[in-house]
Protein backbone atom coordinates (compact mmCIF):
# COMPACT_ATOMS: atom_id res chain seq x y z
CA UNK A 1 0.00 0.00 0.00
CA UNK A 2 2.74 2.44 1.05
CA UNK A 3 4.83 1.43 -1.95
CA UNK A 4 1.95 2.29 -4.32
CA UNK A 5 1.59 5.72 -2.70
CA UNK A 6 5.30 6.40 -3.23
CA UNK A 7 5.02 5.36 -6.90
CA UNK A 8 2.03 7.66 -7.43
CA UNK A 9 3.87 10.57 -5.79
CA UNK A 10 6.96 10.00 -7.96
CA UNK A 11 4.83 9.88 -11.12
CA UNK A 12 3.03 13.11 -10.20
CA UNK A 13 6.37 14.83 -9.55
CA UNK A 14 7.75 13.67 -12.92
CA UNK A 15 4.68 15.04 -14.71
CA UNK A 16 4.92 18.38 -12.91
CA UNK A 17 8.59 18.76 -13.85
CA UNK A 18 8.25 17.49 -17.43
CA UNK A 19 7.71 20.92 -18.97
CA UNK A 20 10.65 22.59 -17.19
CA UNK A 21 13.13 19.72 -17.46
CA UNK A 22 15.61 21.68 -19.58
CA UNK A 23 15.95 24.43 -16.95
CA UNK A 24 16.69 22.11 -13.97
CA UNK A 25 20.34 21.30 -13.19
CA UNK A 26 19.85 17.59 -12.56
CA UNK A 27 23.58 16.77 -12.61
CA UNK A 28 24.94 19.31 -10.19
CA UNK A 29 28.68 19.08 -10.80
CA UNK A 30 31.93 20.05 -9.11
CA UNK A 31 35.67 20.14 -9.78
CA UNK A 32 38.46 18.03 -8.25
CA UNK A 33 40.97 20.34 -6.54
CA UNK A 34 43.08 17.70 -4.75
CA UNK A 35 43.53 13.95 -4.97
CA UNK A 36 45.36 11.91 -2.35
CA UNK A 37 45.63 8.30 -1.21
CA UNK A 38 42.03 7.37 -0.52
CA UNK A 39 40.47 10.86 -0.49
CA UNK A 40 39.64 13.72 -2.83
CA UNK A 41 38.67 17.36 -2.31
CA UNK A 42 36.05 18.83 -4.59
CA UNK A 43 34.81 22.40 -5.20
CA UNK A 44 31.21 23.07 -6.15
CA UNK A 45 28.38 20.62 -5.32
CA UNK A 46 26.77 23.27 -3.12
CA UNK A 47 23.70 21.14 -2.40
CA UNK A 48 25.38 17.78 -1.85
CA UNK A 49 24.13 15.78 1.15
CA UNK A 50 26.19 14.07 3.83
CA UNK A 51 27.37 10.56 2.75
CA UNK A 52 25.92 11.02 -0.75
CA UNK A 53 27.73 9.12 -3.50
CA UNK A 54 29.85 11.24 -5.86
CA UNK A 55 30.70 9.91 -9.35
CA UNK A 56 34.26 10.42 -10.67
CA UNK A 57 35.24 10.25 -14.37
CA UNK A 58 37.14 6.93 -14.02
CA UNK A 59 34.01 5.19 -12.70
CA UNK A 60 35.06 5.29 -9.04
CA UNK A 61 32.45 6.32 -6.51
CA UNK A 62 33.18 8.51 -3.50
CA UNK A 63 31.38 9.27 -0.25
CA UNK A 64 30.77 12.94 0.60
CA UNK A 65 32.22 13.20 4.09
CA UNK A 66 33.34 16.74 4.92
CA UNK A 67 30.76 19.38 3.97
CA UNK A 68 32.83 22.54 4.31
CA UNK A 69 31.61 25.92 2.91
CA UNK A 70 34.25 26.07 0.16
CA UNK A 71 34.96 22.42 -0.66
CA UNK A 72 33.76 18.87 -0.10
CA UNK A 73 35.97 16.15 1.41
CA UNK A 74 35.25 12.84 -0.35
CA UNK A 75 36.25 9.30 0.70
CA UNK A 76 37.07 7.24 -2.41
CA UNK A 77 35.53 3.76 -2.62
CA UNK A 78 37.74 2.60 -5.46
CA UNK A 79 40.96 3.28 -7.35
CA UNK A 80 42.12 6.89 -7.74
CA UNK A 81 44.14 6.06 -10.89
CA UNK A 82 43.12 8.42 -13.66
CA UNK A 83 41.58 11.03 -11.35
CA UNK A 84 43.28 14.43 -11.74
CA UNK A 85 42.81 17.95 -10.47
CA UNK A 86 40.45 19.94 -12.66
CA UNK A 87 38.27 16.98 -13.63
CA UNK A 88 34.52 17.26 -13.25
CA UNK A 89 32.54 15.12 -10.80
CA UNK A 90 28.79 14.90 -10.32
CA UNK A 91 26.20 14.06 -7.71
CA UNK A 92 24.36 10.75 -7.90
CA UNK A 93 21.54 11.67 -5.48
CA UNK A 94 22.06 8.24 -3.85
CA UNK A 95 23.68 6.97 -0.67
CA UNK A 96 26.08 4.02 -0.57
CA UNK A 97 24.12 0.77 -0.69
CA UNK A 98 24.69 -2.94 -1.13
CA UNK A 99 22.60 -5.40 -3.15
CA UNK A 100 21.03 -8.12 -0.96
CA UNK A 101 19.92 -11.61 -1.93
CA UNK A 102 19.95 -15.21 -0.72
CA UNK A 103 22.20 -15.91 -3.70
CA UNK A 104 25.12 -14.27 -1.89
CA UNK A 105 25.33 -17.30 0.44
CA UNK A 106 28.48 -19.27 -0.34
CA UNK A 107 30.07 -16.35 -2.19
CA UNK A 108 33.01 -13.97 -1.68
CA UNK A 109 32.07 -10.31 -2.20
CA UNK A 110 33.35 -6.76 -1.75
CA UNK A 111 31.71 -4.16 0.54
CA UNK A 112 29.95 -2.78 -2.56
CA UNK A 113 28.41 -6.17 -3.38
CA UNK A 114 30.80 -6.98 -6.25
CA UNK A 115 31.54 -10.69 -6.78
CA UNK A 116 35.19 -11.55 -6.05
CA UNK A 117 35.21 -15.35 -6.44
CA UNK A 118 34.77 -15.46 -10.22
CA UNK A 119 31.83 -17.86 -10.04
CA UNK A 120 29.34 -15.79 -12.02
CA UNK A 121 26.96 -12.95 -11.20
CA UNK A 122 24.29 -12.79 -8.48
CA UNK A 123 20.74 -11.60 -9.11
CA UNK A 124 19.68 -9.18 -6.38
CA UNK A 125 16.14 -7.82 -6.41
CA UNK A 126 16.76 -5.06 -3.85
CA UNK A 127 19.48 -2.99 -2.19
CA UNK A 128 19.86 -1.71 1.35
CA UNK A 129 21.78 1.41 2.47
CA UNK A 130 25.14 0.69 4.06
CA UNK A 131 24.29 3.05 6.93
CA UNK A 132 20.99 2.14 8.61
CA UNK A 133 19.41 3.15 11.88
CA UNK A 134 19.65 0.57 14.66
CA UNK A 135 16.33 -1.07 15.69
CA UNK A 136 14.52 0.86 18.42
CA UNK A 137 14.18 -0.50 21.96
CA UNK A 138 10.51 -1.39 21.33
CA UNK A 139 11.51 -3.69 18.46
CA UNK A 140 14.00 -5.69 20.53
CA UNK A 141 13.37 -8.94 22.36
CA UNK A 142 15.43 -10.43 25.23
CA UNK A 143 18.40 -12.63 24.32
CA UNK A 144 17.73 -16.14 25.64
CA UNK A 145 18.54 -18.66 22.88
CA UNK A 146 22.11 -20.03 22.88
CA UNK A 147 24.47 -19.71 19.96
CA UNK A 148 26.80 -22.66 20.43
CA UNK A 149 30.40 -21.91 19.44
CA UNK A 150 31.52 -25.53 19.72
CA UNK A 151 34.42 -24.35 21.93
CA UNK A 152 34.13 -25.90 25.39
CA UNK A 153 35.73 -23.10 27.37
CA UNK A 154 33.44 -20.48 25.77
CA UNK A 155 30.14 -22.38 25.84
CA UNK A 156 30.74 -23.27 29.50
CA UNK A 157 32.25 -20.10 31.00
CA UNK A 158 31.37 -17.20 28.63
CA UNK A 159 28.27 -18.40 26.74
CA UNK A 160 27.02 -16.42 23.75
CA UNK A 161 23.33 -15.90 22.94
CA UNK A 162 21.63 -15.16 19.62
CA UNK A 163 21.49 -11.37 19.40
CA UNK A 164 24.48 -10.78 21.68
CA UNK A 165 27.67 -8.80 20.96
CA UNK A 166 30.68 -10.64 22.37
CA UNK A 167 34.10 -9.05 21.90
CA UNK A 168 37.16 -11.23 21.16
CA UNK A 169 40.41 -9.50 22.08
CA UNK A 170 44.06 -10.33 22.65
CA UNK A 171 47.56 -9.74 21.33
CA UNK A 172 48.69 -10.78 17.84
CA UNK A 173 48.83 -14.50 17.11
CA UNK A 174 46.84 -15.65 20.13
CA UNK A 175 44.04 -17.38 18.19
CA UNK A 176 41.32 -14.70 17.97
CA UNK A 177 40.34 -15.49 14.38
CA UNK A 178 40.57 -19.23 15.10
CA UNK A 179 37.79 -18.95 17.73
CA UNK A 180 35.58 -16.98 15.31
CA UNK A 181 36.14 -19.51 12.50
CA UNK A 182 35.40 -22.43 14.86
CA UNK A 183 32.13 -20.71 15.75
CA UNK A 184 31.24 -20.42 12.04
CA UNK A 185 32.14 -24.09 11.47
CA UNK A 186 29.84 -25.07 14.33
CA UNK A 187 26.85 -23.46 12.57
CA UNK A 188 27.06 -25.58 9.39
CA UNK A 189 24.25 -27.96 10.44
CA UNK A 190 22.10 -25.28 12.10
CA UNK A 191 19.77 -22.57 10.82
CA UNK A 192 22.31 -19.80 11.59
CA UNK A 193 23.69 -17.92 8.58
CA UNK A 194 27.23 -16.53 8.88
CA UNK A 195 29.00 -13.46 7.51
CA UNK A 196 32.77 -13.19 7.84
CA UNK A 197 33.89 -9.58 7.27
CA UNK A 198 37.65 -9.26 6.65
CA UNK A 199 38.80 -5.67 7.20
CA UNK A 200 42.21 -4.62 5.88
CA UNK A 201 43.58 -8.16 5.82
CA UNK A 202 46.08 -9.71 3.43
CA UNK A 203 44.44 -11.70 0.65
CA UNK A 204 46.57 -14.76 1.50
CA UNK A 205 45.12 -14.84 5.03
CA UNK A 206 41.56 -14.54 3.73
CA UNK A 207 42.22 -17.28 1.15
CA UNK A 208 43.29 -19.68 3.91
CA UNK A 209 40.10 -18.94 5.85
CA UNK A 210 37.96 -19.55 2.73
CA UNK A 211 39.79 -22.86 2.15
CA UNK A 212 39.10 -23.86 5.79
CA UNK A 213 35.39 -23.08 5.39
CA UNK A 214 35.19 -25.02 2.13
CA UNK A 215 37.10 -28.06 3.42
CA UNK A 216 34.76 -28.25 6.42
CA UNK A 217 31.58 -27.85 4.28
CA UNK A 218 30.71 -24.58 6.04
CA UNK A 219 30.78 -22.26 3.02
CA UNK A 220 27.23 -23.01 1.87
CA UNK A 221 25.62 -20.90 4.62
CA UNK A 222 28.43 -18.32 4.84
CA UNK A 223 29.16 -15.03 3.06
CA UNK A 224 32.75 -13.77 3.05
CA UNK A 225 33.11 -9.99 2.62
CA UNK A 226 36.62 -8.77 1.88
CA UNK A 227 38.15 -5.29 2.09
CA UNK A 228 41.80 -6.19 1.54
CA UNK A 229 44.91 -4.40 2.78
CA UNK A 230 45.63 -3.27 -0.80
CA UNK A 231 42.13 -1.75 -1.22
CA UNK A 232 41.46 1.94 -0.51
CA UNK A 233 40.84 2.73 3.19
CA UNK A 234 37.32 3.88 2.27
CA UNK A 235 36.35 0.26 1.55
CA UNK A 236 37.73 -0.86 4.93
CA UNK A 237 35.67 1.90 6.55
CA UNK A 238 32.32 0.91 5.01
CA UNK A 239 32.91 -2.89 5.09
CA UNK A 240 31.45 -3.68 8.56
CA UNK A 241 28.40 -1.48 7.90
CA UNK A 242 27.80 -3.19 4.55
CA UNK A 243 28.14 -6.64 6.18
CA UNK A 244 25.59 -5.62 8.82
CA UNK A 245 23.11 -4.40 6.18
CA UNK A 246 23.42 -7.78 4.49
CA UNK A 247 22.80 -9.44 7.87
CA UNK A 248 19.76 -7.24 8.48
CA UNK A 249 18.23 -8.43 5.21
CA UNK A 250 18.21 -11.99 6.62
CA UNK A 251 17.29 -10.89 10.16
CA UNK A 252 14.17 -9.11 8.92
CA UNK A 253 13.07 -12.39 7.31
CA UNK A 254 13.14 -13.99 10.79
CA UNK A 255 16.50 -15.73 10.36
CA UNK A 256 19.46 -15.85 12.75
CA UNK A 257 22.76 -14.39 11.58
CA UNK A 258 26.29 -14.49 12.98
CA UNK A 259 28.69 -11.70 11.88
CA UNK A 260 32.43 -11.75 12.56
CA UNK A 261 34.22 -8.38 12.20
CA UNK A 262 37.92 -9.20 11.73
CA UNK A 263 39.07 -6.81 12.95
CA UNK A 264 37.83 -3.46 14.27
CA UNK A 265 41.35 -2.32 15.18
CA UNK A 266 42.12 -2.08 11.45
CA UNK A 267 38.73 -0.44 10.94
CA UNK A 268 39.59 2.26 13.49
CA UNK A 269 42.99 2.81 11.86
CA UNK A 270 41.42 3.17 8.41
CA UNK A 271 38.98 5.75 9.81
CA UNK A 272 41.84 7.61 11.54
CA UNK A 273 43.80 7.67 8.26
CA UNK A 274 40.84 9.09 6.33
CA UNK A 275 40.05 11.65 9.04
CA UNK A 276 43.63 12.94 9.19
CA UNK A 277 43.83 13.18 5.39
CA UNK A 278 40.58 15.18 5.44
CA UNK A 279 42.09 17.43 8.14
CA UNK A 280 39.60 16.55 10.83
CA UNK A 281 40.98 17.52 14.26
CA UNK A 282 42.77 14.60 15.97
CA UNK A 283 42.05 13.55 19.54
CA UNK A 284 43.47 10.87 21.80
CA UNK A 285 46.13 8.75 20.00
CA UNK A 286 45.30 10.84 16.89
CA UNK A 287 41.91 9.13 16.55
CA UNK A 288 39.07 11.55 15.67
CA UNK A 289 36.61 12.48 18.40
CA UNK A 290 33.79 10.33 16.98
CA UNK A 291 35.71 7.03 16.96
CA UNK A 292 33.47 5.72 19.76
CA UNK A 293 30.37 6.66 17.78
CA UNK A 294 31.41 4.84 14.58
CA UNK A 295 31.69 1.56 16.49
CA UNK A 296 28.68 2.04 18.76
CA UNK A 297 26.33 2.77 15.84
CA UNK A 298 27.67 -0.34 14.12
CA UNK A 299 27.27 -2.76 17.04
CA UNK A 300 23.90 -1.36 18.14
CA UNK A 301 22.49 -2.91 14.97
CA UNK A 302 23.13 -6.40 16.37
CA UNK A 303 20.07 -7.51 18.30
CA UNK A 304 17.22 -9.98 18.62
CA UNK A 305 13.96 -8.70 17.11
CA UNK A 306 10.53 -9.30 18.58
CA UNK A 307 8.31 -11.76 16.69
CA UNK A 308 6.08 -9.05 15.23
CA UNK A 309 9.14 -7.49 13.56
CA UNK A 310 10.45 -10.75 12.12
CA UNK A 311 11.91 -12.45 15.18
CA UNK A 312 15.38 -12.79 13.64
CA UNK A 313 18.68 -11.91 15.25
CA UNK A 314 22.20 -10.72 14.51
CA UNK A 315 24.95 -12.00 16.80
CA UNK A 316 28.23 -10.15 16.37
CA UNK A 317 31.75 -11.24 17.28
CA UNK A 318 33.94 -8.15 16.84
CA UNK A 319 37.67 -8.85 17.06
CA UNK A 320 40.27 -6.32 18.23
CA UNK A 321 44.01 -6.55 18.78
CA UNK A 322 45.71 -5.44 21.99
CA UNK A 323 49.33 -4.36 22.36
CA UNK A 324 51.41 -6.02 25.12
CA UNK A 325 48.23 -7.23 26.91
CA UNK A 326 47.05 -3.65 27.46
CA UNK A 327 43.28 -3.94 27.88
CA UNK A 328 43.03 -0.33 29.08
CA UNK A 329 44.10 1.18 25.74
CA UNK A 330 41.73 3.53 23.91
CA UNK A 331 40.08 1.27 21.31
CA UNK A 332 39.83 -1.85 23.58
CA UNK A 333 38.11 0.11 26.37
CA UNK A 334 35.73 1.68 23.84
CA UNK A 335 34.71 -1.72 22.49
CA UNK A 336 34.50 -3.34 25.94
CA UNK A 337 32.01 -0.66 27.01
CA UNK A 338 29.88 -1.13 23.86
CA UNK A 339 29.67 -4.94 23.83
CA UNK A 340 27.87 -7.45 26.10
CA UNK A 341 31.05 -9.16 27.27
CA UNK A 342 34.51 -10.14 26.14
CA UNK A 343 36.62 -13.22 25.50
CA UNK A 344 40.22 -12.38 26.38
CA UNK A 345 43.03 -14.48 24.90
CA UNK A 346 46.29 -14.49 26.85
CA UNK A 347 49.67 -14.79 25.10
CA UNK A 348 51.09 -16.45 28.23
CA UNK A 349 48.49 -19.24 28.05
CA UNK A 350 49.17 -19.55 24.32
CA UNK A 351 52.91 -19.99 24.95
CA UNK A 352 52.16 -22.68 27.55
CA UNK A 353 50.15 -24.60 24.94
CA UNK A 354 46.74 -24.07 26.56
CA UNK A 355 44.64 -23.67 23.42
CA UNK A 356 42.31 -21.91 22.97
CA UNK A 357 44.18 -19.46 25.23
CA UNK A 358 41.06 -18.03 26.91
CA UNK A 359 41.84 -16.25 30.20
CA UNK A 360 38.80 -17.28 32.25
CA UNK A 361 39.34 -14.66 34.94
CA UNK A 362 39.22 -11.74 32.46
CA UNK A 363 36.52 -13.14 30.16
CA UNK A 364 32.87 -12.44 30.88
CA UNK A 365 29.44 -12.70 29.28
CA UNK A 366 27.05 -10.08 30.63
CA UNK A 367 24.07 -12.12 29.46
CA UNK A 368 25.65 -15.25 30.84
CA UNK A 369 23.77 -18.34 31.93
CA UNK A 370 20.43 -17.06 30.56
CA UNK A 371 21.50 -18.36 27.15
CA UNK A 372 22.70 -21.78 28.35
CA UNK A 373 20.81 -25.04 28.30
CA UNK A 374 19.54 -25.89 31.82
CA UNK A 375 21.76 -29.01 31.84
CA UNK A 376 24.82 -26.91 31.00
CA UNK A 377 23.90 -24.31 33.61
CA UNK A 378 23.77 -27.00 36.29
CA UNK A 379 27.50 -27.79 35.93
CA UNK A 380 29.08 -24.43 35.10
CA UNK A 381 28.85 -23.13 38.68
CA UNK A 382 30.96 -26.02 40.00
CA UNK A 383 33.32 -25.72 37.02
CA UNK A 384 34.05 -22.01 37.57
CA UNK A 385 34.45 -22.41 41.35
CA UNK A 386 36.79 -25.39 41.10
CA UNK A 387 38.89 -23.77 38.39
CA UNK A 388 39.23 -20.41 40.19
CA UNK A 389 40.29 -22.25 43.39
CA UNK A 390 42.82 -24.22 41.35
CA UNK A 391 44.36 -21.08 39.80
CA UNK A 392 44.68 -19.51 43.24
CA UNK A 393 46.33 -22.58 44.77
CA UNK A 394 48.60 -23.34 41.82
CA UNK A 395 50.86 -20.35 42.46
CA UNK A 396 51.38 -21.45 46.09
CA UNK A 397 52.02 -25.06 45.08
CA UNK A 398 54.84 -23.92 42.78
CA UNK A 399 56.89 -22.97 45.86
CA UNK A 400 57.03 -26.62 46.91
CA UNK A 401 54.92 -26.13 50.02
CA UNK A 402 53.67 -29.29 51.71
CA UNK A 403 50.02 -29.72 50.73
CA UNK A 404 47.17 -31.32 52.63
CA UNK A 405 44.99 -33.94 50.94
CA UNK A 406 42.07 -31.58 50.15
CA UNK A 407 44.41 -29.06 48.48
CA UNK A 408 46.10 -31.81 46.50
CA UNK A 409 42.72 -33.04 45.23
CA UNK A 410 41.73 -29.49 44.21
CA UNK A 411 44.98 -29.10 42.27
CA UNK A 412 44.65 -32.47 40.55
CA UNK A 413 41.06 -31.78 39.50
CA UNK A 414 41.98 -28.27 38.34
CA UNK A 415 44.76 -29.64 36.12
CA UNK A 416 42.27 -32.05 34.56
CA UNK A 417 39.73 -29.29 33.97
CA UNK A 418 42.41 -27.22 32.22
CA UNK A 419 43.40 -30.20 30.10
CA UNK A 420 39.75 -30.90 29.19
CA UNK A 421 39.19 -27.25 28.21
CA UNK A 422 42.02 -27.53 25.67
CA UNK A 423 40.70 -28.17 22.17
CA UNK A 424 42.23 -28.55 18.68
CA UNK A 425 41.52 -25.84 16.10
CA UNK A 426 38.76 -26.34 13.50
CA UNK A 427 37.16 -29.19 15.51
CA UNK A 428 34.10 -27.71 17.25
CA UNK A 429 32.33 -30.09 19.65
CA UNK A 430 28.59 -30.72 19.77
CA UNK A 431 26.94 -29.33 22.92
CA UNK A 432 25.75 -32.61 24.50
CA UNK A 433 29.24 -34.07 24.16
CA UNK A 434 30.65 -30.96 25.83
CA UNK A 435 28.23 -31.32 28.74
CA UNK A 436 29.04 -35.02 29.15
CA UNK A 437 32.81 -34.36 29.31
CA UNK A 438 32.51 -31.42 31.73
CA UNK A 439 30.02 -33.32 33.89
CA UNK A 440 32.56 -36.14 34.17
CA UNK A 441 35.49 -33.89 35.09
CA UNK A 442 33.57 -31.84 37.67
CA UNK A 443 32.07 -35.04 39.09
CA UNK A 444 35.56 -36.39 39.82
CA UNK A 445 35.41 -39.27 37.33
CA UNK A 446 38.73 -38.20 35.74
CA UNK A 447 40.58 -37.57 39.01
CA UNK A 448 42.49 -40.86 38.78
CA UNK A 449 43.11 -40.71 35.03
CA UNK A 450 46.73 -39.70 34.22
CA UNK A 451 46.99 -36.23 32.61
CA UNK A 452 48.60 -37.63 29.47
CA UNK A 453 45.56 -39.89 28.91
CA UNK A 454 42.85 -37.26 29.48
CA UNK A 455 42.31 -36.79 25.72
CA UNK A 456 41.78 -40.53 25.32
CA UNK A 457 39.29 -40.60 28.21
CA UNK A 458 37.47 -37.61 26.74
CA UNK A 459 37.00 -39.45 23.45
CA UNK A 460 35.42 -42.42 25.28
CA UNK A 461 33.02 -40.06 27.10
CA UNK A 462 32.01 -38.29 23.88
CA UNK A 463 31.39 -41.62 22.16
CA UNK A 464 29.20 -42.75 25.08
CA UNK A 465 27.11 -39.57 24.90
CA UNK A 466 26.73 -39.87 21.10
CA UNK A 467 25.39 -43.40 21.41
CA UNK A 468 22.98 -42.73 24.30
CA UNK A 469 19.92 -41.03 22.78
CA UNK A 470 17.98 -41.09 26.06
CA UNK A 471 20.74 -39.25 27.93
CA UNK A 472 21.09 -36.73 25.07
CA UNK A 473 17.36 -36.07 25.38
CA UNK A 474 17.80 -35.28 29.09
CA UNK A 475 20.65 -32.86 28.29
CA UNK A 476 18.68 -31.02 25.58
CA UNK A 477 15.48 -30.79 27.63
CA UNK A 478 13.94 -27.72 29.25
CA UNK A 479 14.79 -29.01 32.73
CA UNK A 480 18.18 -29.94 34.11
CA UNK A 481 18.78 -33.70 34.45
CA UNK A 482 17.88 -35.20 37.82
CA UNK A 483 20.59 -36.25 40.26
CA UNK A 484 19.70 -39.91 39.55
CA UNK A 485 20.29 -39.46 35.80
CA UNK A 486 23.61 -37.69 36.38
CA UNK A 487 24.82 -40.26 38.89
CA UNK A 488 23.86 -43.15 36.59
CA UNK A 489 25.80 -41.51 33.74
CA UNK A 490 28.89 -40.91 35.91
CA UNK A 491 28.82 -44.50 37.18
CA UNK A 492 28.60 -45.77 33.62
CA UNK A 493 31.56 -43.57 32.59
CA UNK A 494 33.62 -44.89 35.53
CA UNK A 495 32.99 -48.46 34.40
CA UNK A 496 33.82 -47.69 30.74
CA UNK A 497 37.03 -45.85 31.62
CA UNK A 498 38.08 -48.61 33.98
CA UNK A 499 37.73 -51.19 31.23
CA UNK A 500 39.18 -49.10 28.40
CA UNK A 501 42.08 -47.49 30.29
CA UNK A 502 43.27 -50.76 31.77
CA UNK A 503 43.12 -52.67 28.50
Amino acid sequence: MLENQFKALAQATDEALAGDFEEINIEESGTVVLIDSGIAKVRGLKKVKNEELIAFPNGTMGLAFNLDPEEIGVILLGSFDGIKSGQKVKRTYKVADIPVSDEFLGRVISPLGEILDGQGPVTADKSLPVEREAPSIMKRAPVFQPLQTGVKVIDSVVPVGRGQRELILGDRQTGKTAIAIDTILNQKDTDVLCIYCAIGQQITSVSKIIDTLKSNDAMANTIVMVAGSEDPPGLSYIAPYAATSLGEYFMEQGRDVLIVYDDLTRHARAYRELSLLLERPPGREAYPGDIFYIHSRLLERSTHLRDEFGGGSITSLPIIETQAENLSAYIPTNLISITDGQIYLSPKLYQKGNLPAVQIGLSVSRIGAKTQLPSYRSITGALKLTYSQFEELESFASFGTRLDEATRRTLERGRRIRQVLNQPQNLPIEVTEQIGVLMAVTGGVLDEVPLERIDEAEEHIRKTVREDEAFRGHLLGDEKPSDEVKEAFLERIRDILKQEMES
